[in-house]
């Protein structure tokens, strides 16, 4: 595709933005929703969705998942692998626990971040002792997360 064009489709306008904003807000608002916030029918909307789809502006839809009493626990370990990073069974057993909601590969110390959230201090100290515990998992240092100020899913 030549460059200039490349351009042109992942070209966003005002509206785009807006409607990005609104989808990253609550991405099951409905359509027509949408359409009365931006000022365009139902039908335009839809198109510029699927065009951002296409355009992979919009890569996908996603599950946030919260705790029936709203007190989660939210921590980030970083995870020292024995083999530092030639194996996928840490990462892999990782994937398992529903509570491990982000696993990012590092450079430096630390092989890997992942991010934990949990209904409880008991649960996020039993998650610890499991992921200390996984075949090829060195050392971890752990920080509980006192408080939210910038969330941005």
């Amino acid at each position: 595709m030549h460059e200039g064009v490349m351009l042109m489709a992942l070209h966003l306008d005002d509206i785009d933005r807006e409607i990005l904003a609104a989808l990253t807000s609550d991405a099951r608002v409905p359509l027509v929703t949408l359409a009365a916030r931006v000022h365009l029918s139902r039908n335009a909307v839809k198109q510029r969705i699927d065009r951002m789809e296409r355009d992979r502006v919009i890569a996908g839809y996603t599950l946030v998942r919260g705790t029936p009493a709203g007190n989660a626990v939210t921590a980030v370990v970083m995870v020292y692998r024995t083999d530092r990073m030639r194996g996928a069974g840490v990462v892999s057993a990782l994937s398992r626990i529903t509570e491990v909601v982000r696993c990012d590969i590092l450079s430096g110390e630390f092989d890997l971040l992942v991010t934990v959230t949990a209904e409880s201090m008991d649960r996020l100290g039993q998650i610890w002792e499991e992921i200390a515990a996984l075949p090829g998992v060195d050392n971890t240092v752990t920080s509980v997360s006192l408080a939210r100020v910038i969330d941005r899913r």
